[in-house]
């Protein structure tokens, strides 16, 4: 055990982030006498943060007049684009060092700015359990103060530089009434030392300070979301090319190319895994001997977590897996294959059956009568079919279809809804070789997954509506999928997303107000009706289809080699493109090669265009 604990503690480095906490230290006694007197007001807020101001429960003889804290640089990075961005990290500022050296490369970077200028004011954003007994993250996310900053680093690397700020006039917070005297013991506890990266240049300062305000969002974003701590521990050849891939990762979810479901996922996921590690860390140095069995076993639990979630974010990286994003691991159902005795079973769903209701079928058949759709596929081996009748179910047996059945509805599609788990990450997944849904409307709550996963094997959705709320439907590599006389709205990216090597054909549907997403630059966006994904490259049959109203283009086409180098923006009506005949000759071309059969379609009024083949 001791042998354990001691690999793990050299296995595991420091993490990069600072935990802003208080010091030990003289005075200790009179601070926690005050900070016992800052208790929130009912209904109070953050100034700035929403109506009203946060006010505190402070003693008369400790008030003062708090102005409002100046407003902060504005980060010039967000009107970067994506090769500015590039351009700034992977030559300026790494120039192409390895990933154990780009904390020092960081760190050279930001002192070169900071000798620019000596003295500066900012805003010190600190953690609010410096000041508070308990608080609400949502209402209080900081506590800020006006400071002014004298810039002599400490540390040499750039994630832990510290510099001497002071109190700066006149006194400024985001808290309408912190005492004064309070921020000062707290400073002097710190020998008024406080983490760089914590502090905000204001704005209306020179060029300088403002080059300054810039060199520390460099660093921010770099630790925050393109630094990883595993990159130093494992062999990379090529590390600016993995940091140019993490720049794309981060401006496909600002623009929209990843869904916002799926993003929000990657983001928790990120936060997740740097808070898991920073538990691991602390609880390590809580162990001030050899470490007993119980605790070296807690060691391994934290870490091998750790380790899993690097697993998934690691996927995030692969290009290929963006728009639709990993699974969280599941538990897969095994196949069960025919009954022993060799006979199929009619399953009814409903909360009482009738001899009217199944009137239509044979003599022979048999039946078993289910008010529960889980109840009913739980029951189900290859070969039998699930009948429902209208109303409105839930089902998370349909994110683990492994056999060969035919689920349908009777009566109007739109009188049989089946509504997603909220709690889940997927709806509809498929591993069955062959699995067939009619006649009903697939209405997504709350899971970020496809709404309908062909994982392998061959789906076929036959006049079924899909609501989307998160992605669409998604045909992973190798699987096939077929759909007929459907309709697809409302998916936060495109409506069917095909990966190299799928297979699709699509007849008399619907595709409509797909890629529907709130973001802030939505226009670079161009995920629509249909994209493909090849290299491999899938195969798709589109006949008699209505793609229409997308938010961004209505078939788009990812090449990820400079195989076609085309462009093609005009619309694609009835299996051509509009435009010259050099242009009708290019794209022939690339349907060809990508095997992408197109007939009697009408794709129009989609915001982007109607059909776009891009190299990337």
């Amino acid at each position: 055990d001791t042998v354990a604990a001691a690999t793990l503690r050299s296995t595991v480095s420091a993490v990069r982030s600072v935990v802003a906490s208080p010091r030990p230290v003289k005075g200790k006694a009179g601070r926690e006498a005050a900070r016992r007197r800052l208790q929130l007001l009912p209904g109070s807020q953050a100034r700035g943060s929403g109506a009203g101001e946060p006010l505190l429960s402070v003693p008369e003889d400790e008030k003062e007049e708090v102005q409002p804290l100046p407003p902060v640089c504005v980060s010039p990075m967000r009107g970067m684009w994506r090769d500015e961005k590039v351009a700034l990290y992977c030559d300026e500022v790494l120039q192409g060092c390895k990933a154990e050296d780009a904390d020092g490369a960081m760190s050279k970077y930001l002192s070169e700015k900071l000798k620019l200028k000596d003295k500066w004011l900012g805003v010190w954003r600190t953690n609010p359990e410096l000041f508070f007994v308990t608080y609400e993250e949502a209402s209080i996310p900081f506590v800020g103060i006006l400071v002014e900053v004298t810039c002599k680093p400490h540390q040499s690397s750039s994630s832990c530089f510290k510099v001497t700020v002071s109190v700066a006039e006149p006194f400024s917070s985001n808290i309408a009434n912190i005492p004064r005297g309070l921020v000062n013991e707290i400073l002097e506890e710190a020998e008024h030392s406080v983490p760089l990266l914590e502090v905000y240049p204001v704005e209306d300062q020179d060029s300088d300070t403002r080059d300054i305000a810039l060199a520390l969002e460099v660093v921010r974003f770099f630790y925050d979301f393109l630094w990883r701590d595993w990159d130093d521990e494992e062999s990379c050849e090529n590390y600016t090319a993995l940091i140019e891939e993490r720049i794309n990762l981060w401006c496909d979810i600002q623009d929209g190319t990843i869904p916002g479901p799926i993003a929000q996922r990657f983001k928790k996921t990120l936060e997740k895994y740097k808070n898991k590690r920073v538990e691991l860390i602390e609880y390590q140095s809580n162990i001030k001997e050899d470490p007993s069995a119980a605790e070296a076993v807690e060691c391994w639990k934290k870490y091998y977590e750790i380790v899993m979630l690097c697993g998934l974010l690691k996927m995030w990286e692969d290009l290929r897996l963006r728009v639709h994003g990993p699974f969280f691991p599941r538990i897969l159902r095994r196949r069960k294959g025919k009954r022993d005795f060799g006979k199929t079973i009619t399953h009814i769903v409903a909360k009482v059956m009738t001899t009217e209701m199944v009137k239509d079928l044979s003599s022979d058949t048999l039946l078993q009568q289910h008010d529960d759709l889980d109840l009913a596929l739980d029951s189900c081996y290859s070969g039998d079919t699930v009948v429902i009748f209208p109303g409105e179910y839930q089902a998370t047996n349909l994110a683990l279809l492994t056999d060969d059945i035919i689920i349908k509805g009777v009566g109007n599609r739109e009188e049989i809804m089946i509504t997603s788990e909220p709690s889940h990450d997927s709806f509809v997944v498929s591993k069955a070789d062959n699995v067939k849904l009619m006649h009903l409307s697939l209405i997504q709550q709350g899971t970020v997954d496809g709404i309908v996963v062909v994982e392998s094997g061959h789906m076929t959705l036959e006049n079924c509506l899909l609501r989307c709320e998160g992605t669409g439907v998604c045909v992973l590599t190798g699987a096939a999928l077929t759909i007929t006389d459907s309709e697809i709205t409302g998916a936060q990216g495109a409506g069917v997303e095909l990966y190299p090597g799928s297979m699709a054909i699509l007849e008399r549907n619907e595709i409509h107000h797909c890629n529907n997403l709130r973001t802030s630059d939505s226009s670079k966006s161009t995920l629509g009706g249909v994209n493909m994904k090849v290299l491999p490259a899938p195969k798709l049959k589109m006949t008699n289809n209505h793609i229409y109203n997308n938010n961004g283009y209505g078939v788009s086409i990812l090449q990820p080699t400079e195989q076609f180098f085309i462009v093609a923006e005009e619309a694609l009506n009835k299996g051509a493109a509009s435009g010259d005949k050099k242009d009708d000759n290019m794209l022939s071309k690339v349907m060809q090669n990508l095997n992408l059969e197109m007939n009697n379609n009408k794709i129009e009024a989609n915001v982007k265009g109607d059909i776009r083949i891009v190299t990337s």
